[in-house]
């Protein structure tokens, strides 16, 4: 089994058992063994969760924000409920505007040391301009991002909606084999356009959200496409 596929299982399994554990609290709980209010100020830790998953997935600079973000905001409010730290989201809102021009500047700084350097790119300040890099990082915190690749030795990257939209367009690109795409969708949505002759393999993990896929399988299926992730309370949608 290779090295992606171990990571992929171990965060597979982290998740089941979060959930196993909610599903406990929920379970003694109703049978009043304890009473789970007493414990309702701790959920914002579903934040460090998500937030962890996201760091665990990711391996750019601009993925390790949004998950760092998650966590400390996570954090912050668990400790204001408990009255440790004074913490009103409203008051600190503009922290996520900040967050999100820096994940943009992470992107041009990566982006334009690895053109300089002859290195592979990694896209994600596009709009609408077409890629030729072999592997993406799409993100959009608070906002959409609209790219279009047309690489022919396509092998996937990261695409990450935070209570925002990613739409890109894979149907000029190509696949000598298989590419593995990491998808992050938290209150936001991910669109991907891929052409008729991929086949579309989905290993991501839905949490009170969705992933659609409505390609139509190829006769030939020898160009491959992998989705991993997770889509929390998001939708990511395929289709060809």
């Amino acid at each position: 089994m290779s090295r992606s596929s171990n990571s992929h299982n171990q965060r597979r399994v982290l998740f089941g058992a979060i959930v196993v554990i909610f599903g406990v609290l929920a379970l003694v709980d109703n049978l009043h063994w304890f009473n789970a209010r007493d414990y309702i100020q701790f959920w914002p830790m579903v934040f460090i969760a998500f937030g962890g998953l996201k760091i665990s997935q990711t391996r750019n600079d601009s993925g390790y924000l949004v998950g760092g973000a998650l966590v400390a905001a996570g954090v912050l409010m668990t400790l204001s409920n408990l009255g440790i730290v004074y913490f009103r989201m409203r008051d600190w809102w503009p922290m996520f505007i900040i967050i999100a021009g820096l994940a943009v500047v992470f992107k041009g700084v990566r982006k334009q040391k690895e053109h300089s350097g002859n290195g592979t790119g990694i896209s994600g300040l596009s709009d609408m301009s077409a890629m030729t890099d072999t592997t993406i990082d799409a993100i959009a915190f608070m906002s959409g991002n609209n790219m279009s690749v047309v690489s022919q030795d396509f092998r996937g990257g990261e695409a990450t909606a935070v209570m925002g939209g990613v739409e890109i367009d894979l149907r000029q690109a190509s696949i000598q084999s298989e590419a593995v795409l990491q998808v992050f969708a938290m209150w936001g949505g991910i669109v991907l356009k891929v052409p008729a002759d991929w086949t579309i393999v989905s290993n991501g993990i839905p949490i009170m959200g969705g992933i659609d896929d409505k390609t139509v399988p190829p006769i030939a299926p020898t160009k491959r496409l992998v989705i991993e992730g997770y889509v929390v309370m998001g939708g990511v949608e395929i289709k060809n």
